[in-house]
């Protein structure tokens, strides 16, 4: 609710603070790592074992899915594309495990979307030249120019503000919800004599749990799949421009 806590400080420069942003990104990573290498292991020309056919139905529907939006120019982008999603959604789910999302630190999504602002502007360069690109800024008419560089700032923050906004919102919604009903199940049992009843928040039961199916499951996957589809427009649509 306040922020991420600092778990430690890096002796260094006077300290450097390490926080539940870090150290949970750090975990989820190892995971995903983990995860893939024991996917990826011992590999056959033909399937042989469940995890094998896994493996390679992720692969084929994550190549599809950049090739159907992006095209083949950019099919080998595919691998980023796929860090991306697994990163957000994993980072997003890992509250079910009991661990603050890193998703819900602007830092996070803000570093993914310029991200992928550098990306979209390298790859207009390459494919108009730098003054090129300087002077797409400018088109159709000189005029709106400044416009034109305001929706580039624009971009980048409007992308890390939808995806840390709705992941923040359902962590704070989900913690006033519980820290709610936990006040109305001792207001409500506290007109029973003194029993075991009196320390159970019976009315925690059944209604957070709907709201961590839509924030934690439904939330999680939609966001990492809207800031990768917006990943793949905006870098696709440099060579259109």
């Amino acid at each position: 609710m306040n922020g991420p806590r600092i778990i430690f400080k890096i002796p260094l420069f006077g300290g450097i603070p390490v926080t539940e942003t870090v150290v949970n990104c750090w975990i989820v990573m190892a995971v995903i790592i983990g995860v893939s290498i024991w996917l990826g292991s011992n590999l056959k020309i033909k399937p042989t074992t469940k995890r094998q056919l896994v493996a390679e139905k992720l692969v084929s529907m994550l190549y599809n899915l950049v090739e159907g939006v992006m095209g083949k120019k950019f099919i080998w982008f595919a691998p980023y594309i796929g860090a991306l999603f697994s990163m957000s959604i994993f980072g997003s789910l890992s509250s079910l495990f009991g661990l603050r999302p890193y998703t819900a630190d602007l830092s996070t999504t803000l570093s993914w979307a310029v991200l992928t602002s550098v990306m979209v502007w390298v790859f207009s360069i390459r494919e108009s030249g730098f003054f090129g690109w300087l002077k797409g800024f400018a088109e159709p008419v000189p005029f709106i120019l400044p416009i034109n560089i305001i929706g580039e700032i624009a971009n980048p923050i409007s992308m890390s503000f939808r995806h840390f906004g709705n992941i923040a919102a359902g962590m704070v919604i989900t913690n006033l919800v519980y820290g709610g009903l936990a006040n109305l199940s001792k207001f409500v049992l506290g007109f029973i004599p003194n029993t075991f009843l009196n320390s159970i928040p019976i009315f925690q039961l059944g209604i957070p749990a709907l709201l961590s199916i839509y924030f934690d499951l439904f939330g999680s996957f939609l966001q990492a799949y809207i800031i990768c589809m917006l990943t793949m427009v905006n870098i696709s649509n440099t060579s259109a421009d």
